[in-house]
C-alpha cells in the first residue's frame, strides 16, 4: 500500500472512504443488516492504484475489464476461492481479466497477513461494499452496491488525472426528478409495491446498447401526449404491451433468481426498442405504448429555446443552453416534448455515451436537462 504510483488514487481515497463510512454508519443506525465493513483509505488507494495500472495493460490485445470488491470471503455468500490468495498487482489482474469480465462477477480483495490479496470471485456483495471497476484504459469508477436489487451507486469517476466526485446534495435541490434521486442512492420508487427503480435499469440498458435512443415516460390513462407525436405512429402497440408491468406485479412473492432474470429480460426488451429511430413511449405503469415515434411541436406551442443544464458532480455549476448545444435532433425533440408535456419526462442516450434526463422545472418555468452519464458507468 505504500508504493502507490497513481497520484489520483491518493487524492480520491480519503474522499471515498468518508462516503462509505457515512453511509454504512447511517444504515447501521436504521437497523440494516448484512452491511459491508467500513473500509480504510489505504486499502481503497491500493485498489485504485492497481486497477488503474492494470487498465493500461493489454491481454491478447484487449483492455482488461475487471471489478474489484473490498470484502472478506465470509461476506460473499457462495464465493469461488483460490487455494492460494494472489497478490494485488496490475500484471496479476490483467491475467485474470478474461475469466471475470462478464457483468456481475467481482474479484474479492481483503488483507491477508497485512497485505491486500485477491482471494477469489463472488457475485454476492453486502450493501455499501466498495467496488472499483475498470471501464476503459485509465478509466475507473468507484461505486457501491445499494440496498435494493440490481443497483449500484457511483461514488466517483476517474479518468486519467481527472476526478469526478458525485454530488449527493443534487438530490435535495427543488424539482430533482425521482429517477435522479434513485441514481444518487436516495430511493424514490414510483409505486409503493416496487422494490427496484425500473427506470434506472432501463437507463443503464439503453446506454449499454450503444446505439443511442430516446424513452418518453408519460402519464397513464391519458392521450395528451399524442398532440406532440406525428401520427399515425408506425409502431404503435395495441393493446398496450404489459410484459414489464407483469413481471413487476410478481414482486410480492419476493426476489428470486428467476424473477430477477425475468426482470432483466423485460427491461432489455424495452431498452432495445429505443435503438429504433424515433422515440419509445412508456406510461407510468410501465406499459409500452409505441416505439419509433416522431416528435412534433404541439399546436400553438412555442419552440423550445432555453434549457437549464446541470450535472450531479461536485464543483459543477448550473448553465443555460439551447437544445442544439446539448446534442443533435434527439435532444432538441426531447426538450420540445417536455416543454409541451410538463407531466412527462424524456431519457436520451447518445451514441458517445452521454445520457440526459429532461424534465419540466416548475420553479424555473423551463426544461431542465440533467446530465447523468457519470451515474450510469
Amino acid at each position: 500500500m505504500s508504493t502507490t504510483t497513481y497520484p489520483t488514487a491518493r487524492a480520491v481515497a480519503a474522499r471515498a472512504q468518508s462516503h462509505f463510512t457515512r453511509h454504512i454508519e447511517l444504515a447501521r443506525s436504521r437497523g440494516r443488516k448484512h452491511l459491508a465493513t467500513v473500509p480504510d483509505a489505504a486499502s481503497l488507494e491500493a485498489m485504485v492504484d492497481a486497477a488503474f495500472w492494470a487498465s493500461l495493460r493489454r491481454e491478447e490485445g484487449l483492455t482488461p475489464k475487471i471489478s474489484l470488491a473490498l470484502l472478506s470471503s465470509e461476506q460473499a455468500g457462495v464465493p469461488l476461492l483460490f487455494e492460494h490468495p494472489l497478490p494485488l498487482t496490475p500484471a496479476g489482474l490483467a491475467k485474470l481479466a478474461p475469466a471475470v469480465e462478464r457483468p456481475g462477477i467481482h474479484l474479492g480483495v481483503w488483507p491477508v497477513d497485512g497485505n491486500l490479496r485477491v482471494w477469489g470471485t463472488t457475485r454476492e456483495l453486502p450493501a455499501y461494499c466498495p467496488v472499483i471497476e475498470v471501464v476503459g484504459s485509465g478509466w475507473l469508477v468507484i461505486k457501491h452496491r445499494a440496498e435494493t436489487f440490481g443497483k449500484f451507486v457511483n461514488v466517483a469517476v476517474l479518468e486519467g488525472d481527472e476526478i469526478k466526485v458525485v454530488d449527493e446534495n443534487n438530490a435535495r435541490v427543488p424539482d430533482c426528478p425521482g429517477l435522479l434521486k434513485s441514481m444518487l442512492g436516495f430511493e424514490n420508487l414510483q409505486r409503493a409495491d416496487e422494490r427496484v427503480n425500473v427506470l434506472v435499469l432501463i437507463a443503464a440498458s439503453m446506454r449499454a446498447h450503444g446505439r443511442g435512443g430516446m424513452l418518453l415516460v408519460v402519464p397513464s390513462g391519458t392521450d395528451g401526449w399524442r398532440s406532440s407525436i406525428v401520427g399515425p405512429v408506425l409502431y404503435a402497440v395495441d393493446p398496450h404491451f404489459a410484459g414489464l408491468a407483469e413481471v413487476l406485479g410478481r414482486q410480492d412473492a419476493g426476489p428470486s433468481p428467476d424473477w430477477e432474470e425475468d426482470l432483466r429480460r423485460a427491461v432489455d426488451t424495452i431498452a432495445g426498442l429505443t435503438a429504433v429511430d424515433g422515440a419509445t413511449l412508456l406510461d407510468d405503469r410501465y406499459e409500452l405504448l409505441a416505439f419509433g415515434a416522431k416528435i412534433s411541436r404541439g399546436r400553438n406551442q412555442p419552440p423550445v429555446e432555453r434549457v437549464l443544464v446541470t450535472e450531479p458532480i461536485e464543483g459543477s455549476v448550473v448553465t443555460e443552453a439551447t437544445p442544439v448545444q446539448l446534442g443533435g435532433t434527439r435532444h432538441l425533440s426531447a426538450a420540445q416534448f417536455v416543454q409541451d408535456q410538463h407531466d412527462s419526462s424524456a431519457l436520451v442516450a447518445s451514441q458517445d455515451g452521454r445520457f440526459t434526463i429532461f424534465t419540466w422545472s416548475t420553479r424555473e418555468a423551463c426544461v431542465h436537462a440533467h446530465r447523468v452519464e457519470a451515474l450510469l458507468l
